[in-house]
Formats: structure tokens, C-alpha cells, sequence
């Protein structure tokens, strides 16, 4: 009996998807694994497994098929082009899939799809694949040679050697290949870690306490998230720890008014809608929830955010439509805390959202650079005299990172760097750069990359 749904043909329509059409790869397979949730395990795993592992490995897999076949990559058709690439992938990296297995579905895929007289040329290209992988030569230039190794582009490899030395950028860029735990929050307003942990057992969860923070979880074990009964009421969050820490360096007091301007999907205005609650239950002073204003540019965004509000049942958060690059005069000076998380290049996060990397430029980190201080701009304008503005990126670019932070000081002289040592765990100290800020790196810390600063508004202006 043939199958009605074959998981290769998934991948696929997925590959194409992402590098032909330019979607997302963490959007389309978050969509595709929703819509074949009645898929078993093992084929939702091989659906995630080959698609994410194509375009985490891509530099290297097209590096590959240009030794073996006659026609480049780029001159081949797009279906064929994603056939050979996600086979490449499983030949080289999967060695539960026997190669002549990987051959014959390349072969009938590409027949399916429309393309019966070019099944020899696939055929061929993937014998030779699998015959000749052992003895590809890789580039002698070692920057070339960790860009095909570890499908990170030269310009990437080349930032990273000149701003954190060459051990420290190739420990960066061999982290972006390999399986990542999954971190979660604890929504301690609504239960406790021990009780969580305890819940997520039952429901064939393994967990682990992150080394950072006491209410981060790594888990492991489960099927999918949406089959957790514990996920569908909220009693955790999908969090990097690295995210979490915007909120606990924040540390709201009961009451406090706090503004977050580019919000979407809502994970850090959550957890300082929560600090919130839990500030005021520590006070004794239960009705001082506070207020968290969640804030991003499309509906569509902002619909993210509501939808979590929904789940999470958090009732001291609002969801707004507006653009943080337009002042906000009826937001001048109200704020305890303005969360300034901003559009960046995602450098840090690019273990988990391969084709990142392929879509960024240096040209865009200067765009992006120059957006960010718009914001910052409009931003800060919103923050009360002895109020905090937090100010957090995604990303490992110092143009993105410190120098705009050096910009915003000389800029705005009524604000001064806070000392965040006291609320890291020892760990993390060693992360502080010279300014005093956060700056998370993959690979070296246990997190995506991530920078954090903290700038408090002097009581009385300059």
C-alpha cells in the first residue's frame, strides 16, 4: 500500500519554501509539523532532522555537489537543486538511512515531481556522492575552510575572528552544527519549578535545571509541545535563558509601569509581566500588579502577543499596534522600565534559525545599527527620571552591540551604565565586557548569543 504522505516530499516543499521563496525555516517547519501532527514520531523527526540539517549545512552540501556533478548548484533547477541537497545531507550525516535507500527515494521523488528524464543524472550525482565523500578535499585557507565545514559565510567567519580572536570564533562557529536542548521558563506565578518538574515527568518529560537561572528548564523526551497538557495551559513558557535575563536584570518593583517596544511574540513582556505579580506578592501588597504595555509593528505581530497573553492568562499585559521608531509624547517619561529588545542581524541565534545566515549582509548590520538608534531614540524619551531602559539584541556585532550603546551614553548624558554583576550568577561574570555589559556567545556560553545593557535615567536629568 502506498503512503498518502511521503516525508521527503515534505522536506522538500519545506527546502523550497525557505530558499526559494525566502520563508522562514523555524516558521515553515513550526507549520508544517502543526499540519502533520498526526504523523508518528519517528517521521515528524526525519521531516525535522533533514530539513533543518540541509540549511544548517548548506555552504558545505553545495561545496559537495559542485566535486560531483557536472552542473553547478547554481545553474540547477530548484527541484532537483533541493532533491540533491537534502540527499547530500542525509548521505553524509545520517547513517540510519542506508545509501542506496537515499539514492532510490531521490530518484522517485524526482520522478514524482515532474522531472522522469532527469533521474539518471540524479542517480548518478548521488552514487558518486556516496562513493567520493570521504575524499572530498576541503579549502586549504583555513577562514575558507571553516566556511564550508560549517556552512558559515567567509564575511561571518571573518567579523568573528577580528572581534573575539581565532579560538573564539571557531569555538563560535562549530556551534552553529548540532542538536540544541530545549529551554524553558517556569511560570512561577502559576506553579512552582519542583511542581513543574514533577507535571512534566508524568507527561514522559526529562528535565533538567539550567545552570543560570533556577526557574530555566532544559527538557527532553517529549513527542511534541502541543500534546503536553502542561504547554496548553501555560504553566511554561519556550524561552532561551538568554531571553530570560532581560527580565531578571530588569527586577520591577510592585506596581511599576513597564513599556516594551518591540515585543512580538510576547516571551520577554510575559516573564516582566510575571517578575511583576511576583514582586507584589513578595511585598505583601498583592493588588500592586503593575502594567506591562507589549507593543510591536504589524497586527500580525501583535496577534502573536495576544495569543500568548491568552495562554499564559496574564492579565497585567496589553497588546498595542505602533511603531517604536515614531516618538511617543503620551508615553513621555512614564515609564519604570522601557524594554528596547530591537530588530538586529540574529547572529546569536543561528544554530537554531539556520538560514539566518545566509540571509544577512554587512551592509544590513549597518542598517540595522542605524534603526536600532532610532529606536533607542524613542525609547528612552519614554523613560521616567531614576527609570531604566534595557537595551538587548539577538546578535554578536559590536557595531550592533557595544558601539551603540558608547553612542547612546554620549548622546543622552542623563543616562549611566548600571552595574549588572550582582544579579549574574558567577558563571556570567566573566561575560561582562568592558563596559559592563552582557555579551552571551554561542558556543562558548551555555545560550544562544545574546547581548543585554542596562541604562538608568538620572533622578534629576543632567
Amino acid at each position: 500500500m502506498t503512503k498518502s504522505v511521503n516525508e521527503r516530499e515534505i522536506v522538500l516543499a519545506a527546502l523550497l519554501e525557505v530558499t526559494e521563496k525566502g520563508a522562514y525555516s523555524h516558521q515553515i517547519l513550526r507549520d508544517v509539523l502543526f499540519k502533520y501532527q498526526y504523523l508518528e514520531k519517528r517521521e515528524r523527526a526525519f521531516i525535522t532532522r533533514v530539513t533543518e540539517g540541509t540549511l544548517e549545512h548548506l555552504i558545505e552540501i553545495d561545496y559537495i555537489l559542485d566535486q560531483f556533478s557536472k552542473v553547478k548548484v547554481r545553474k540547477m533547477k530548484p527541484v532537483i537543486r533541493g532533491i540533491l541537497r537534502s540527499s547530500v545531507y542525509q548521505l553524509k550525516y545520517m547513517d540510519s538511512v542506508p545509501d542506496r535507500a537515499v539514492c532510490s527515494e531521490a530518484v522517485k521523488l524526482a520522478a514524482r515531481k515532474g522531472f522522469s528524464g532527469l533521474k539518471g543524472y540524479v542517480n548518478g550525482v548521488l552514487r558518486n556522492v556516496a562513493r567520493g565523500l570521504a575524499d572530498v578535499a576541503y579549502p586549504r585557507d583555513r577562514k575558507q575552510e571553516l566556511s564550508v565545514r560549517y556552512s558559515c559565510p567567509e564575511w561571518i567567519v571573518d567579523l568573528w575572528q577580528k572581534e573575539f580572536g581565532q579560538e573564539t570564533a571557531e569555538t563560535m562557529i562549530r556551534s552553529l552544527s548540532g542538536e540544541r536542548p530545549l529551554t524553558v521558563r517556569c511560570c512561577r506565578s502559576r506553579i512552582s519549578v519542583e511542581e513543574l518538574r514533577e507535571r512534566l515527568a508524568q507527561e514522559g518529560v526529562k528535565t533538567e535545571i539550567h545552570p543560570y537561572l533556577p526557574y530555566a528548564l532544559y527538557i527532553s523526551g517529549y513527542d511534541h509541545l502541543e500534546g503536553l497538557g502542561s504547554f496548553r495551559e501555560g504553566l511554561f513558557a519556550v524561552q532561551d535563558v538568554s531571553s530570560m535575563l532581560v527580565g531578571e536584570l530588569a527586577a520591577p518593583c510592585a506596581g511599576a509601569q513597564i513599556l516594551d517596544v518591540c515585543a512580538a511574540p510576547g516571551g520577554k513582556s510575559l516573564h516582566a509581566a510575571e517578575e511583576l505579580l511576583l514582586a507584589a506578592a513578595a511585598s505583601g501588597r498583592p493588588e500592586e500588579q503593575g502594567m506591562v504595555e507589549a507593543r510591536d509593528l504589524t497586527e500580525y505581530k501583535v496577534d502573536l502577543i495576544r495569543e500568548n497573553i491568552e495562554r499564559f492568562r496574564m492579565e497585567n499585559v496589553q497588546a498595542v499596534c505602533r511603531d517604536a521608531a515614531v516618538p511617543d509624547p503620551d508615553w513621555k517619561e512614564k515609564a519604570d522600565i522601557v524594554l528596547a529588545d530591537l530588530p538586529c542581524s540574529g547572529l546569536g541565534v543561528m544554530g537554531k534559525k539556520p538560514d539566518l545566515r545566509y540571509r544577512i549582509s554587512p551592509a544590513d548590520i549597518k542598517d540595522l545599527a542605524a534603526l536600532q538608534k532610532k529606536i533607542l531614540s524613542c525609547a528612552q524619551a519614554c523613560v521616567k527620571p531614576g527609570g531604566t531602559l534595557i537595551y538587548s539584541t539577538c546578535t554578536v556585532s559590536r557595531e550592533e552591540n557595544t558601539d551603540n550603546v558608547r553612542w547612546f551614553l554620549k548622546e543622552y548624558p542623563e543616562f549611566l551604565q548600571e552595574d549588572i554583576s550582582g544579579r549574574l550568577c558567577p558563571e556570567l561574570r566573566g561575560a561582562l565586557t568592558d563596559e559592563g555589559c552582557l555579551q552571551l556567545l554561542p558556543g562558548i556560553h551555555k545560550s544562544d548569543g545574546f547581548f543585554i545593557a542596562k541604562l538608568r535615567k538620572r533622578e534629576g536629568g543632567t
